[in-house]
């Protein structure tokens, strides 16, 4: 292992006399652009009212191909977009799920009363 070492210091710096370049590699940051696709599929599968859930599924699946081309801006665009429908989605998916619960509920309440009132024979 010692006598590598010596071989190394021995052979010094390569003795080129050509001017020394350098080479400069620019790695761009990537910009982290959730697309929501997640979300959106969630929503189209299970809250999906007026096809809002659907809408924001394409809108994802955009942001996602402009974040695949390079297209950061676009791809927030469609990002937001997706965001925004999702919500909405969401939203009125829980709202639409609470008025069917209640809706229910009273239905076979007054049901059940009804049937109390009537004379059993």
């Amino acid at each position: 292992m010692i006598r590598e070492e010596h071989e190394v210091a021995i052979m010094g710096a390569p003795q080129g006399s050509g001017p020394v370049t350098s080479t400069v590699v620019n790695i761009r940051s990537e910009t982290v652009v959730p697309d929501h696709i997640v979300w959106s599929l969630f929503n189209t599968l299970f809250f999906n009212p007026f096809c809002l859930g659907f809408v924001a599924f394409a809108y994802s699946v955009k942001s996602r191909d402009r974040k695949m081309v390079g297209d950061v801006i676009g791809a927030q665009s469609f990002a937001s977009t997706a965001k925004c429908l999702n919500i909405w989605a969401l939203v009125l998916g829980i709202i639409m799920l609470a008025v069917s619960i209640a809706v229910i509920a009273v239905f076979f309440t007054v049901v059940g009363q009804h049937l109390k009132q009537m004379p059993r024979p």
